[in-house]
């Protein structure tokens, strides 16, 4: 959900989208471990699931190792309320059985706090906060959401991208191009199989930002609600959803979470 510039990102992203501050899996997978910069050494671990596709939130550096801003966030989130972690990237469509049948003990890689998740399982408080985007040629005519009504629209499936664009065209409309990553979508698009692409805000700018030679535009859209990441856990596990809030809100008090983001949330 490459970290080279994620900081420069962010800046565009919350400040302003155009003053630079700073910088939704593959079926390879690939883990990593951090045990709180060694403070919290001998302390519980917790393995967390995530899609390591979705730059600059969650991805695969040149090393193997999982990065990302929210990485960075758990991390942090691990060592204020002191547990280890051990990251596994088992991709986005296999994230949600894996929390269920507690093949990990939570999941972070961007995953909007819905009433329909909420269902099936347990979220933190929020810890980051986003909303959709929509990514076009160019040279696209296309200037809003509504554009893309008689269109064909690239989503990554079952993210919220693919939940708002089924709303305007249909949850079995012929026109949605469900790949199963975001940087696959956006391909779809690039190759002509779409009209646009809808995705999280962070997740487009940054491969805008770092595919400078391909032209592209990005379209806001005032119908695009703000959305709220939280971390997901097993229904009914509140040890950990508890655990997960106690540093969640740590590093919302003591500045960590905005240093990170750079910018506060509600």
């Amino acid at each position: 959900m490459k970290k080279t510039g994620r900081f420069l990102l962010l800046g565009v992203l919350f400040v302003s989208l155009s003053v630079i501050l700073f910088g939704c899996g593959t079926k390879n997978s690939g883990s990593s471990t951090d045990v709180g910069e060694g403070k919290n050494e001998g302390a519980r671990k917790l393995v967390v699931g995530t899609d390591a596709t979705y730059a600059p939130m969650e991805s695969m550096d040149e090393k193997g190792n999982i990065v990302g801003i929210d990485i960075d966030i758990v991390k942090a989130i691990a060592e204020a309320a002191g547990f280890e972690v051990e990251f596994k990237n088992i991709g986005w469509e296999p994230l949600f059985p894996a929390v269920d049948n507690s093949e990990v003990d939570f999941a972070v890689s961007s995953i909007t706090i819905t009433e329909d998740r909420k269902k099936t399982y347990d979220f933190t408080n929020p810890y980051f906060s986003a909303n959709q985007l929509i990514l076009v040629p160019e040279d696209s005519s296309i200037e809003n959401f509504a554009d893309l009504k008689d269109k064909r629209v690239a989503v990554q499936i079952n993210t919220t991208g693919h939940i708002v664009t089924k709303g305007l065209l249909g949850d079995t409309s012929s026109k949605i191009v469900a790949a199963e990553t975001m940087p696959l979508a956006i391909s779809e698009m690039i190759n002509g199989n779409a009209d646009a692409a809808v995705g999280d805000n962070a997740v487009i700018i940054d491969y805008k930002a770092n595919n400078p030679k391909v032209q592209l535009k990005t379209i806001e859209d005032a119908s695009f609600e703000k959305e709220f990441y939280g971390l997901m856990v097993k229904k009914g596990n509140k040890e950990v959803v508890d655990l997960l809030n106690k540093g969640i809100q740590i590093i919302k008090d003591n500045g960590k979470l905005k240093e990170i983001t750079g910018f506060d949330i509600e």
